[in-house]
């Protein structure tokens, strides 16, 4: 019964605030109104379209989007910190979101075309782990220290790239939407970008939550995981795939948006413990709530909208001192 009950409140905690998110925003909408657009498939009612498009094209699609990418930049951020047993490690370690912003930058500057800029973030995030996994194999083997340098020499050359094209764009048009791009934003989230992005980032996030209990074996060490009888090769690479299928979806929709990461897995072991098994599908929801609180904040703080990429740093460094001084930097390991 109480795995029943943590199952449904991970469950229905997204749900509460993505349905708590219809009511926030600069134009007003009442409950019974929001209930009427909901049910409207159902039960036709003589509505204005603008509500319609405020609370399903708008808010909804953007509640969405914004559950999915908190969730994906969290549980694998969670998956790499438990993989590299380093908690510094966040989802963007391996050069995904660098490789990302360099292929969205080089889309806007060659193409000025959004569905472009999706695909080509998308293949350069990917491009980049697996650049940064190449450079990791060492002698047929990919010991972590090996990833990480790779994944600092990639996101380092990505990074100078990204400088590259902003210093050829057009100043006046294509450099602000490349710099605004790079600061995350789910600004122009559409329902059309949860069914293509939602694909990768739905298949990182389930794939991770089989391997969950896996997580717990290499948190251990390469060397005693193997005596177990688990393949580390395998499992390894397949925490790396899916960690990066959920993180470049998330990144090609959404722009960078650091420190979730980083910081939500934190949160959550401090609440539920090392154990990967529990500590993933909890990640999971506390990243999904926490993006979807703040962009609620970016959209109503000030007159114009603040990017995410701002906001989540502005929270997330001065809590991660909070956690650091709270646990000593005790209390990451998996195990």
């Amino acid at each position: 019964m109480r795995k029943i009950g943590f199952v449904s409140l991970l469950i229905i905690a997204p749900c509460i605030i993505i349905f708590a998110s219809l009511f926030i925003g600069r134009y007003p909408v009442d409950v019974i109104t929001v209930m009427k657009v909901l049910l409207s498939p159902i039960i036709p009612s003589e509505l204005e379209k603008v509500y319609h498009t405020v609370v399903i094209d708008v808010r909804l699609s953007r509640a969405i989007l914004g559950a999915l990418v908190g969730a994906s930049l969290a549980i694998s951020g969670a998956a790499f910190q438990g993989l590299f047993r380093n908690p510094l490690v966040s989802s963007g370690i391996l050069g995904v979101s660098s490789g990302a912003g360099f292929g969205a930058a080089l889309a806007i500057v060659m193409f000025n075309f959004t569905f472009l800029v999706y695909v080509f973030a998308f293949c350069f995030g990917v491009l980049a782990v697996v650049a940064s996994y190449l450079i990791g194999r060492t002698y047929n083997t990919s010991p972590t220290i090996m990833l990480v340098l790779g994944g600092v020499i990639v996101s380092s050359i990505f990074s100078a790239l990204i400088s590259l094209v902003k210093y050829v764009a057009d100043p006046y048009e294509q450099l602000p939407t490349i710099v605004f791009w790079l600061m995350g934003s789910l600004a122009s989230a559409r329902f059309q970008d949860i069914y293509y992005a939602g694909i990768p980032m739905v298949v990182g996030i389930v794939g991770l939550l089989v391997l969950r209990w896996n997580l717990n074996l290499l948190s251990m060490g390469e060397k005693e995981a193997r005596t177990l009888g688990v393949n580390t090769g395998l499992i390894k690479g397949l925490v790396i795939g899916f960690a990066t299928l959920a993180t470049a979806g998330a990144v090609s929709v959404s722009g960078i948006i650091g420190w979730v990461g980083l910081v939500i897995p934190h949160i959550a072991r401090m609440i539920v413990g090392t154990d990967n098994r529990v500590l993933i599908p909890f990640t999971v929801s506390l990243g999904a709530c926490y993006l979807i609180l703040v962009d609620n904040m970016a959209r109503v703080l000030t007159g114009s909208e603040i990017p995410l990429g701002i906001l989540t740093a502005l929270i997330g460094g001065p809590f991660f001192v909070y956690i650091l001084k709270k646990t000593k930097g005790a209390g990451w390991q998996s195990g």
